[in-house]
């Protein structure tokens, strides 16, 4: 199959070598023309995952990107998702690997995706260990069986197991939700509150997650999956996780801004935390940590929130 990449960052890059290893066609949209130029020329992507041997890819500017594909894959931050794929050219199915909500509306990023079909990639899927060869597995969701089955059969590789799943509402939430759960874990770690504060928070994380999904009306069984729990570990755990480590940078003193620029890199769980506090409120659930991770990125004290949390009134699990 021939696939369009829209988004040459470190998960459009170590999707790309994915598809390459499965022997398909590969066009990696880039955001900046000299980028496009420097993979063309070097085999590899100059800032990003510099390991991937991308030599059997084509890069080009993503405003040149080619019509003539079989699908369009897309991994680019959550605020750009909509502008990309509304500038998307031909009819070609959308492929979503972006983890996060649409920050100007507050709708699952599938939603924005019009005239064409959809499906979304989530899972414990770190873009460092995937560029090495290392095994992981993933979900792909779909309302069009035909399509995930497409992908799945496309993808699915002997170190990348790929499943299918129909519940499009609960893999989005569950990949955004984690990146915020992802946050406090950071906080956990930056704070030094050891493995069994962090065992604790990644479980009631869970329930949160759940319980935001229940209220949407996915699957409870989603979030005990690969989108649900299998992510949140890595994101809470991965030394590569940049979610987690923007908690910790801001548990140690950081503003958000400084921990971005620390990073380098997209932090969607900052983006994505206020998003999420006003789908739950709308959606009448409360989301504890959520709301937390959000009073922190406001100027709160995060000695004083973990101080409410851990005094909140007892009840049952």
């Amino acid at each position: 199959m021939k696939f369009l990449i829209a988004g040459a960052g470190s998960w459009g890059t170590a999707f790309a070598h994915v598809l390459l290893e499965r022997g398909h066609d590969v066009v990696l949209g880039c955001h900046h023309a000299e980028q496009a130029a420097a993979i063309n020329e070097s085999g590899r992507n100059p800032r990003y995952l510099t390991i991937v041997d991308l030599r059997g890819a084509t890069a080009v500017p993503l405003d040149e990107a080619p019509v003539d594909v079989d699908v369009v894959v897309v991994a680019v931050p959550s605020r750009a998702f909509s502008d990309v794929v509304a500038a998307l050219p031909g009819d070609a199915p959308v492929l979503s690997l972006t983890k996060g909500l649409d920050p100007a509306t507050g709708e699952r990023l599938s939603t924005r995706v019009q005239g064409r079909g959809v499906a979304v990639l989530s899972g414990p899927n770190m873009a460092e260990e995937i560029a090495i060869g290392l095994p992981t597995a993933a979900v792909i969701a779909s309302e069009d069986g035909y399509l995930a089955g497409q992908l799945q059969h496309a993808i699915n590789s002997t170190v990348f197991r790929a499943y299918v799943n129909p519940d499009v509402v609960g893999v989005e939430l569950c990949a955004a939700a984690k990146n915020v759960i992802g946050l406090a874990a950071g906080g956990v770690d930056g704070l030094d509150l050891g493995d069994n504060s962090k065992a604790s928070l990644i479980t009631r994380g869970l329930a949160e997650m759940a319980r935001l999904g229940e209220a949407a009306g996915a699957r409870t069984e989603t979030f005990a999956g690969l989108a649900g729990m299998g992510d949140l570990i890595v994101t809470c755990v991965s030394r590569h996780g940049r979610n987690r480590r923007a908690g910790e940078l801001i548990a140690q003193g950081r503003t958000a801004d400084e921990a971005i620029a620390e990073i380098g890199q997209t932090v969607e769980g900052i983006t994505t935390a206020p998003v999420l506090h006003d789908l739950s409120q709308r959606l009448g659930v409360e989301l504890p940590i959520t709301e937390g991770v959000c009073s922190v990125l406001s100027g709160r004290s995060i000695h004083e929130l973990l101080a409410d949390l851990m005094g909140r009134q007892p009840t049952e699990e």
